[in-house]
């Protein structure tokens, strides 16, 4: 494994341990060039999973643009990082044991929003503001109001 800090080739893994839900490989490593230690962890991935997006792009499916997203919408809220990686790791076991190679955009956007709906009704909010490309403030009540969150004020 290469250094993230300086880029020598040859780290040592200090120590392994699996991670709470035993999803990945957590190792700790040592880098005798620099000194500097850092994380990294291993996963098991079961098939190459390709997104087609909307304007019929097809990319391969990105694990931490996806953990990205999610902690934007979680920015400043209560909701540790841990949790993060547990609603991560599902949505990807889901898409994996799909049985299907090629997932359209959509359906993770959907898994992502069933997600946080039930992880943070704020973080909820904010990535339905982008998944849903709100435009106005109207946007966002219309939104708040379908959940039954808030009264119209006179």
């Amino acid at each position: 494994m290469r250094c993230p800090f300086c880029g020598h080739d040859d780290t040592q893994v200090k120590d392994s341990r699996p991670t709470e839900d035993n999803s990945a490989i957590r190792r700790r490593r040592f880098c005798p060039a620099c000194s500097s230690r850092f994380t990294t962890f291993e996963r098991v991935q079961l098939r190459d999973l390709i997104i087609t997006k909307k304007n019929g792009q097809r990319v391969p499916f990105d694990r931490d643009k996806l953990v990205r997203s999610i902690s934007i919408a979680c920015r400043k809220r209560k909701v540790d990082e841990e949790r993060i990686e547990r609603v991560v790791n599902s949505i990807q076991r889901r898409l994996e044991s799909s049985g299907e190679s090629d997932i359209p955009s959509t359906s993770i956007g959907e898994m992502v929003m069933e997600a946080l709906q039930a992880l943070d009704p704020v973080a909820y909010v904010r990535y339905a503001s982008v998944y849903k490309n709100f435009r106005e403030a109207r946007d966002f009540e219309e939104f708040v109001e379908s959940l039954g969150g808030i009264e119209k004020s006179a």
